[in-house]
């Protein structure tokens, strides 16, 4: 254990992100010292859930040192704090105005986070805004203090999420071990924790809406569920697979999804309601699109079609593909919603993994901290090519050089060619639920 805490005290306090040596052998030993300790010590729960709160609080005083995401988290919840609706503005444009006084330390979290991101609204739904203002109201001039009020929270959610792991794994019938590979994945410690990311806040929502579907609580769980979108909204393209599951199951029927559905979509709706207004429709969608139409970061399929578009016509063709990749995404989805009968839980996790994998194979952008969802779902599933993804997808990382960004295109096929190569394997060496 004390080798592994050395490690991510490493990771923490002494790694530059353009150290891409470092960060891989830090990254690699941590992976491995983290499933032999689950490997010998499985059956020991309390002392793992010890080890992984332990590993967690390594970096509570660590600004982040892998994103600049932060910074923006940061800068939202001072404009709350403030009584300001951050979906209105841009720090760009604060900045430009000369109202550099009402977010303190403005120039330095501007600059923390970069022109790409202070020249864009802001796309982070209502909850994750919630903590954001949070951190604003106890911390509104320090930059570690807003740190930590956010990692505190994240911590506490990673414990709640681990709780409601054990808690599905034990309702499905599968080992509650497995919780593990989640909770001490070093993905998981680092980008949730570490680096700050609120995919842990959506996943410890999606996970306890799906346990009290499970026990037939489908009100609180459409709640909690609507509550997972308001913390990031990737969710939603979940929703389309509950359909036949609540056909089939007892106590459900197509009335009480129709409900469901009803009370996600007003949860979401209650949470916009204090930052409502057209002018945060038009800016939040406007976010929301950036992501497909000209963010390319980490993508597998995507680079494909655009080095054929390059090929073919000579240019970059994202703002085609953009528009068309959602919409075959949405297609994939609804197949599986309705071609496929998930009217059990085992074959609904699996689906639910084939979508959100489908999702980002296909997405122009994906960061390291965007596995976690998918990682999550996959504990509830005999699929294991999400375990090798959680570990190839640090080699995006190579992109943020001592030089600045310099995509390495051969690492980013290496590690899709890994992860597909190992999902192909999976399908057709057992009988696991298959795709169709």
């Amino acid at each position: 254990m004390l080798s592994v805490v050395i490690m991510y005290a490493a990771f923490a306090y002494d790694l530059v992100r353009s150290d891409f040596i470092k960060l891989l052998s830090l990254y690699a030993a941590l992976f491995f010292l983290s499933f032999k300790m689950i490997q010998l010590q499985k059956t020991n729960w309390k002392l793992l859930l010890g080890f992984g709160i332990v590993f967690r609080l390594v970096f509570l005083f660590a600004i982040p040192n892998l994103s600049q995401d932060f910074y923006r988290f940061i800068w939202d919840g001072r404009l709350i704090a403030e009584g300001i609706n951050p979906y209105l503005s841009t720090p760009q444009e604060w900045m430009q105005s000369g109202n550099f006084g009402v977010v303190a330390q403005s120039r330095q979290l501007v600059e923390g986070m970069q022109s790409l991101n202070a020249s864009h609204y802001t796309n982070y739904p209502p909850v994750s805004q919630w903590v954001y203002a949070l951190a604003g109201i106890l911390f509104p001039k320090s930059i570690l203090g807003s740190v930590i009020v956010m990692r505190v929270i994240l911590i506490f959610v990673d414990v709640m999420t681990f709780i409601f792991l054990r808690k599905l794994l034990q309702q499905l019938k599968l080992s509650k071990h497995q919780a593990f590979w989640y909770f001490l994945n070093p993905l998981v410690i680092i980008e949730l924790t570490g680096n700050l990311h609120f995919e842990g806040l959506m996943v410890m929502c999606l996970l306890i809406s799906i346990y009290l579907l499970l026990k037939k609580k489908w009100i609180w769980a459409a709640v909690l569920f609507g509550l997972s979108v308001s913390v990031k909204l990737l969710p939603l393209v979940l929703l389309p697979l509950f359909f036949h599951y609540f056909r089939k199951q007892e106590k459900l029927n197509i009335y009480k999804l129709i409900a469901f559905y009803g009370i996600t979509f007003l949860t979401v709706l209650i949470t916009f309601l204090p930052f409502i207004s057209l002018e945060l429709i038009q800016n939040f969608g406007d976010s929301v699109a950036l992501w497909f139409n000209k963010f390319e970061f980490n993508a597998s399929i995507y680079y494909v079609i655009r080095w054929i578009g390059f090929q073919t016509v000579g240019w970059n063709i994202i703002g085609i593909v953009g528009e068309i990749l959602p919409i075959v995404i949405l297609i994939t989805i609804l197949g599986l919603s309705f071609f496929r009968n998930n009217n059990s839980e085992k074959i609904l996790f699996a689906s639910m993994l084939f979508s959100l994998s489908i999702y980002f194979l296909l997405s122009t952008t994906v960061h390291p901290w965007y596995v976690i969802t998918p990682l999550a779902i996959s504990i509830f599933t005999h699929y294991k090519y999400l375990l090798i993804w959680s570990f190839t997808v640090i080699l995006s990382y190579t992109a943020y050089g001592i030089n600045g960004f310099d995509e390495q295109l051969w690492l980013v096929g290496l590690e899709y060619v890994l992860v597909v190569g190992y999902l192909i394997y999976e399908f057709n060496s057992s009988e696991k639920i298959k795709l169709f």
